[in-house]
Formats: C-alpha cells, structure tokens, sequence
C-alpha cells in the first residue's frame, strides 16, 4: 500500500510539480472533513429516529388495528459469517415490532459447523424459523433460491446474514402496503456499522425510483420488500450473477412493472415505492462490498457480475449500447448507440459579448465529434459590429448556420420559441452564449438519452471557468432561502464545489447520470416533438424559471423523465447577457413576479422532489443531514 501511493506521489510530482501534491492533500483533507461532519450530523439524526421502546410498543398496537396483516418471509442465504454478527442479524429479526414474518435461512455448505448450530438453535426456539443445509456449496444465488423455496408468505424480504434489521423496518413496510395496496415493490434508506459493531455511520438517503440511476449504480441494495409472486415470475435469482445478484433481479422486476403499467414517480398508484428513513444498517467487514478498502479486492467477481447484469439490462430494454466502468467503485456508464445520425439544432440567443460568444461558436464547431448539426443564431439586438463579423466568420466555417434576429423586448421564452420554429433539427439544443464545450463528445453523450422514447429534457454538467461545478441539475423545495425578497423554490445542487474531491456517497449525483425534476436552459437538449407538444417555453415567464417550467410540464403533464448527464461537460460563465440578480441589466422586479406565477401555477409540486431525500437540507451546496 505504501509502495502504491509512493508511486503515485512521484507520478503527481512529475506531471504537476509540487502544487500539484499541495492540491490533492487539500482535496483530499475536504474529502474527510466532510464526511466526518456528515457522519457527525448523523449520529444526532441516528439518536432521533432510532425507535425507542416506548414507540415499538405503540407500533405494535397500531399493527392490530390494521386490516391487512401480511406473512412477509425473510430471505437469508448463510455462508460461514461470524458467529457473533450471525446471532445479532437473527436476533434483529426477532426483535422486529412486527410479527407476522418467517425467517428462511439457507446455509451454502459453511465449513464452519458452529454455523449450522447457531441455525438450529434458533429455530428449536421460534416456529417461524424456516432452514436447509445444502450439502454442496453453490454460491449466493443458489442458496437465496433455496431460502425463497421455504417462504410461505406473500411477501420477500432480503437480508444478509451479518447485517442488522431495525426494529420497525417490518412495520414500516407493511404500514406503506396498508396505505398503497397497489405496492409491489418497496426499498428504504441505509446505514453502515463501522467494524466496532456499534458506531452507525455513512447514511445513505436515496432518491424516490429512478430508473436511470439504477443503472448506474444499485441505489436500491437494503432492504428491499417485494412481493413473491412478482420474484416468482422473473425467475427468481439468476444462476451466473453471484456478486451483483440483487442488481439484476431488481433491474429484471422494475423492467417487468414498468412494462405492465406506470412506474412514473409521481404517479399515486407507483408499484415502486421507496420508504424515506433508514431502516437497515450493512455491517462493514472484509468481506463485505459495504467497506470499499476491501471491495475491490474481496469481491472482485462482483464488478464482473455488475457489467454483466447492465449489459444484459439493455438487452432486455431492445437497446443496443455499450456499458463502461467510471473512476468510481461500482458506478457504471451505460451507454446508447444513437440510431438515424439526425439532425441537432443548436439554438443560441445572444446580444454583443463578443469574447463569450466567440469562444462558445469556436469550442462547438471545433471540439464537437458529433457533425450533424445546424447553428440557429438568435440576435437579440447587438450593436457590435465584431459579433456582426464573427456570424459571417461562422457561416463560412459551418455552413448550415442560421441567423435571426428579435427586435422586441428581451423575453428569453419567445427568443428560444422562434430558434426553434426557424429551425430543422429532430433535437433541439438550447444553449447559452456563455458557455464553452469541454468534453468534444458532448452532443452525443446528450444525445443518446433523448432519443429514448420515456425521456424528456437532458441537462449537462456546467461548470464555471474556475473548474467548480455551476449545475448538475436543480433541485426543488421549500428551504431554498429567500433570493432578493422572495422566497426561491429550486436551486443548483453542489454549486460552487469541486468536481474532483470525492464527497462519499454524496458524490453519486455529481458523478453519475440519474433523473432529475429539471435542468437548466443554459444547456438543455428535447426532442422537437416533445418540445412543441407542450408548446414550447412559456413566454409569460420572460427571464426567470422558464426552464423549470417547461421540464415540470414534462414530467407532470407528459409523464417523461428528465436526466442529468455528467458526461457532457461545459463551462458556462452564468448570467452574462442578461446579469445576475441586483444588477443593473437584470429585472429584479419582474423576477419577483415570475417566481410567484410558478409558485401559483405548480404549487404543491414545488414543494418536493421526487429525486432528493427530504432527510437532507436544501439551503447548502453541499447536503447535510436534517437535524429533525
């Protein structure tokens, strides 16, 4: 270990001088300072939800008052644990506040013969204590198989055989099935045990479903409820996916239930439903892929078995695509081969700025791979004649390039509205004249994701000139904080950060493509019949949430999924054209007006996001844990 990081100083060193070692210690210091304060913030949080006697005897009365009293059958496959984390997994379970559960244990062969007795024991003890011994080893979804085998209960619920099961988790799950009868399938947020035992530590608040997240990476791992008819039907584990076993059943059942009938998140009768509050703590330990110093190299298997699974994801879905690995352990690309080449029209409204502009036309048709493209120009009233130059320069160097020009009153819903009417392309992208291609595969990387038919508007991560992140999508709520007198309701998550200092699991939605409630206009990719189908943007909203308006419409209205997209980068230098809040070139008063039409117009909706945990704050760029 020491040898590698020797290694790896001297590489730094060579290639970016001392500063550059400088650089990554700090990184590397912010890194642990803040999941340090995460997992400080946590252990109030954990104080404040961890349920107290007093409250699972009240959960139990409340159980005999419900209608619907469900046999749930718990699905252990044992192979060799230690003895004293398999007595704490097993005695998490009989502590359950909820009753009516059969525990199904099958033992994968264990060397250790203490195991089989342990199981034993505890059956002799409790009736609904469910076992089998098989006599050859045959891995992880062979042994789950055979647990599912002696469950009598109509529902499934997945547990390793060192983790721990909070007391109300059962009870949660069939509150929900009370509340949601439509429910078929229900995940719930996490913990970690540090290898103490005791210290609760690395929470991890999920989203509600998102599929495209899912195939990024298994957001859903613990503790997953799910109705046995439905595991019956897929086919139950898969022989072949030991390592990512859970992966691929939940990928093949979401498949299934989407196929069968909306599984779109604000849909009231979802049969994916998440439940928000830690209900199951993986337990770290060499052997565990929850401890990522030993995942790589415990499990290696199950990084193979992870591409496998998303490979065959695609292929189930009729895509035809590739998967690839990203710099982070157990994040996956998947990607979509673009059919038709068509055409993309890149739609720019600009006034004057002539340095910004230059170098946003420069970096697209010189960096871009993606050729197929046309150039709507959209002048909003320039006086320079530079920029009257450069729109000459541009048509000689990209010969499909259009200018228009808007003599009216700025009013960036209507200046867009008329790029896109004037325009050819099959994909609309409206881009900002402040930004600045980065990565050359950018249209493409959009691209591949609206041609899918489910999806809606596609955002980009822009980034300010300094290298820190300007959008990553934004994120809707209530504890906004007030911008210039007025209450806001949506902001850009992990703004003003830096891309490359890993911030535990909360770099996830910086780092991986995932669905998002909406994106900003400054780089947003439609295709042009889901455009003109909700009628464009909104001209009444002129300069302010134009852009969250229309992906609301979107995904409300059209029931489409908008994505974020990590992989198209640009720099964008925010607000040069028309100014920031306060200053002299922007209507702060018409803002005020704009931010209260939404409000009126979409209400609750602005309210919560489907895809950020309510456990977590707004009001930071960073998330820190509710104190609640």
């Amino acid at each position: 270990m020491f040898l590698k990081k020797l290694i790896k100083a001297i590489y730094i060193l060579s290639t970016q001088g001392p500063k550059g070692i400088i650089r990554k210690v700090l990184e590397k210091n912010i890194s642990k300072n803040y999941i340090k304060k995460i997992n400080q913030q946590y252990s109030v949080w954990y104080k404040n939800h961890y349920p107290s006697s007093d409250i699972l005897l009240k959960q139990k009365k409340e159980i005999g008052l419900m209608k619907n009293k469900p046999l749930i059958s718990i699905v252990m496959p044992v192979y060799n644990p230690n003895i004293h984390h398999f007595r704490e997994c097993i005695d998490s379970v009989l502590a359950q506040s909820y009753e009516n559960w059969q525990l199904c244990m099958a033992d994968d062969n264990s060397p250790n013969n203490e195991v089989r007795e342990v199981i034993k024991e505890y059956a002799a003890k409790d009736k609904r204590i469910s076992y089998v011994f098989r006599e050859k080893n045959g891995h992880i979804c062979a042994a789950s198989n055979d647990a599912i085998a002696l469950a009598k209960g109509e529902w499934i619920a997945l547990l390793d055989n060192d983790d721990i099961l909070w007391p109300n988790a059962l009870y949660e799950n069939v509150k929900l099935i009370n509340e949601k009868p439509h429910t078929e399938f229900i995940y719930s947020d996490e913990d970690k045990i540090e290898e103490d035992g005791t210290t609760h530590c690395d929470p991890f608040f999920k989203p509600d479903w998102s599929p495209d997240f899912l195939r990024s990476c298994n957001y859903i791992t613990h503790f997953a409820v799910i109705k046995k008819e439905l595991v019956d039907k897929v086919g139950r584990f898969r022989l072949g996916f030991e390592g990512a076993q859970d992966w691929d059943l939940f990928l093949r059942i979401t498949n299934k239930l989407s196929k069968e009938g909306n599984c779109h998140p604000f849909d009231k009768k979802n049969p994916i439903q998440h439940i928000q509050t830690v209900l199951y703590s993986w337990r770290k330990s060499p052997t565990s892929t929850a401890s990522e110093k030993h995942a790589r190299n415990a499990k290696p298997y199950a990084f193979i078995a992870q591409k496998k699974t998303l490979e065959d994801d695609l292929k189930n879905r009729g895509y035809k695509g590739t998967v690839e690995e990203t710099k982070y352990l157990g994040l996956w690309r998947m990607r979509y081969e673009i059919k038709d080449n068509p055409l993309v029209s890149i739609i720019i409204p600009t006034k004057n700025q002539y340095p910004y502009i230059k170098k946003c036309l420069k970096s697209i048709i010189s960096k871009s791979t993606y050729k197929n493209y046309e150039l709507i120009i959209v002048d909003t009233g320039s006086d320079d004649k530079k920029v009257f130059d450069l729109y000459e320069e541009t048509k000689e160097q990209h010969k499909n390039t259009v200018i228009l020009n808007w003599d009216k009153p700025f009013n960036f819903s209507a200046v867009c509205n008329l790029g896109a009417k004037n325009s050819n392309g099959k994909y609309l992208l409206f881009l900002n004249n402040d930004t600045e291609v980065i990565t050359p595969d950018w249209i493409e990387s959009m691209l591949e994701h609206a041609q899918r038919p489910e999806i809606g508007a596609v955002g980009a991560q822009l980034l300010y000139p300094t290298g820190l992140i300007q959008h990553i999508g934004l994120i809707f709520g209530e504890e906004q904080g007030v911008v210039d007198g007025e209450q806001a309701f949506v902001s850009n998550y992990f703004r003003l950060t830096n891309p490359k200092i890993n911030y535990g699991i909360a770099s996830l939605l910086s780092a991986i493509l995932r669905n998002i409630t909406a994106v900003t206009a400054a780089c947003l990719l439609i295709k042009r019949i889901n455009f003109f189908a909700i009628h464009g943007f909104d001209t009444e909203l002129k300069i302010a949430c134009n852009d969250t308006d229309l992906c609301l419409r979107l995904f409300k209205k059209k029931g489409l999924l908008n994505i974020f997209v990590p992989y198209s980068v640009l720099n964008h230098s925010e607000s040069i054209s028309v100014g920031n809040l306060n200053s002299n070139n922007r209507n702060v008063h018409l803002y005020r007006k704009e931010i209260q039409k939404m409000k009126k117009r979409w209400g609750s909706a602005l309210e919560r996001d489907y895809f950020y945990n309510p456990n977590l704050t707004l009001v930071r760029a960073l998330p820190a844990i509710k104190n609640i």
